[in-house]
């Protein structure tokens, strides 16, 4: 093992090194660091980089060590913060100028059972402002790029983490899933993500304000990884009631599933379309689960549509004050206002209390239906976005776009819209040489059935990343 090799190493990897001392938490902090020089320029995935702070908090994990302390399970692992995730270190900007110097007076509860066990935050991650884009851009830190087509989007929100955990800058990453955050940066990069069950993590800020009833049920924080049992790891640390955060709940995270294994494959939901890329990808991973036992039935969930409608209504309808005169203290970029603006004049705003009270009235109506659909089948296979990453700047080529977007992620958002847990997983490369992925969507408060299942499917396809070659040069 050497410091150049150091980047290369999953989180478990790292941690059991650092505890053995076969590796010092500072030649691994040392490591990602000059990673993240060496490739972060061409790629704007992380904002800030600790240098000073994380290299002093590795070098007292190694005093500690050598002192014969317990440090924790994850000593000397380092991980990056996405830009509205609190850390004392720096400002939680969500992307957006105005929130440049909002340096947050506590850490949120994930970064710091993180820390309390061992690791090292090194870094933040980039997110469009506000994370309102499937993309990742903002007035505040710029672009981030797909380190695997510079002409391709890296997905969003959470579209930094993902590119930085992808290079081989961090092995972990935190972010977030309103809409896709975690799992659509993740398939665009070729890593793992977990979307919790809803209030599986507490809230990513560590102060009590107003909270809308959308971000209440549809957002989630997990971790980006570049395995799944990194991702098991984390999220098995991070997760629980903290005694602030009210929607935030303790459940046992089991370490293996013993349940049925029957897998519901949805290989083009609501028959709107898939990429045959797509479609293979999902035909690969049904065939790895097949192989390990799993017993693999085509069987469409119900009511896949009425979630997806009721989460871009419900979405748009609590989001469009922001846009009225008053409604934010500064504007936001020229993108994502554009984005937005487009979506709503495709969305059907619920205006009046009537409508929106019925909207969700309907979300229990679908989540029952969903909750005995998985009494069946504990697992859903299926596609995390109907098409491969578009281009950089489909999104704001007009109205229409933002519809073909939505109907593409239209598994992805039923997934928010029911508080489900789903972890995308990588699939291989297609035939222009991208990565490609799936979805597994497990039962809720059943986050361990769905690692248990992309666990099945990465043995057999196995990973991608880290990307070791220089940026700017051929993948291969």
């Amino acid at each position: 093992m050497t410091v150049r090799l150091l980047w290369h190493l999953g989180m478990i990897e790292i941690a059991d090194a650092v505890r053995t001392r076969a590796v010092t938490a500072v030649d691994v902090i040392d490591a990602h660091l000059a990673r993240i020089h060496q490739v972060n320029p061409a790629l704007g995935a992380v904002t800030v980089a600790f240098d000073d702070r994380a290299r002093a908090l590795a070098i007292e994990i190694d005093r500690r060590l050598d002192a014969g302390e317990d440090v924790g399970v994850l000593a000397g692992v380092p991980f990056c913060v996405k830009e509205n995730i609190d850390l004392t270190w720096s400002a939680s900007t969500s992307g957006w100028p105005f929130l440049a110097e909002a340096v947050p007076s506590s850490d949120a509860t994930m970064v710091r059972r993180l820390m309390e066990a061992g690791a090292v935050p090194i870094a933040r991650g980039n997110m469009p402002d506000f994370g309102l884009r499937w993309d990742t851009d903002n007035d505040l830190f710029g672009r981030t790029y797909n380190p695997w087509d510079r002409d391709r989007v890296p997905g969003g929100s959470s579209g930094g983490d993902a590119v930085a955990v992808a290079t081989g800058m961090v092995p972990l990453g935190l972010g977030n899933d309103y809409g896709g955050s975690l799992r659509l940066p993740a398939y665009a990069a070729g890593v793992c993500a977990l979307r919790p069950s809803a209030g599986r993590i507490p809230a990513p800020t560590g102060s009590a304000e107003p909270v809308s009833l959308t971000l209440q049920f549809f957002a989630v924080n997990g971790p980006i990884a570049r395995s799944v049992d990194d991702l098991d790891a984390a999220f098995a640390i991070m997760h629980g009631a903290d005694g602030r955060d009210p929607s935030a709940i303790s459940v046992a995270h089991p370490s293996d599933y013993d349940g049925p294994r029957r897998a519901a494959v949805v290989r083009d939901p609501l028959g709107w379309g898939v990429d045959p890329q797509v479609a293979d990808a999902v035909s690969r991973a049904a065939d790895a689960l097949a192989a390990a036992g799993w017993e693999i039935v085509d069987a469409e969930p119900p009511m896949i549509e009425d979630a997806a409608v009721l989460w871009r209504q419900l979405s748009t309808t609590e989001m469009v004050g922001a846009f009225r005169p008053g409604g934010l203290p500064a504007p936001l970029s020229e993108g994502s206002t554009r984005y937005f603006l487009d979506n709503a004049s495709e969305t059907q705003v619920l205006e009046s209390g009537d409508a929106y009270a019925g909207a969700w009235a309907r979300r229990s109506v679908i989540a029952a239906a969903w909750e005995a659909f998985q009494q069946e089948f504990p697992i859903v296979l299926g596609p995390v976005s109907a098409r491969r990453m578009p281009p950089i700047g489909f999104d704001l080529s007009g109205p229409p776009a933002t519809t073909e977007l939505w109907r593409d992620h239209r598994l992805l958002v039923a997934v928010n819209f029911l508080g489900l847990p789903s972890v995308a997983v990588p699939t291989g490369l297609d035939e222009d040489g991208l990565p490609t992925g799936v979805q597994l969507i497990g039962p809720r408060f059943g986050d361990h059935v769905s690692i248990a299942a992309a666990r099945v499917v990465e043995a057999a396809l196995g990973t991608l990343t880290p990307l070791v070659v220089p940026v700017g040069e051929k993948v291969v």
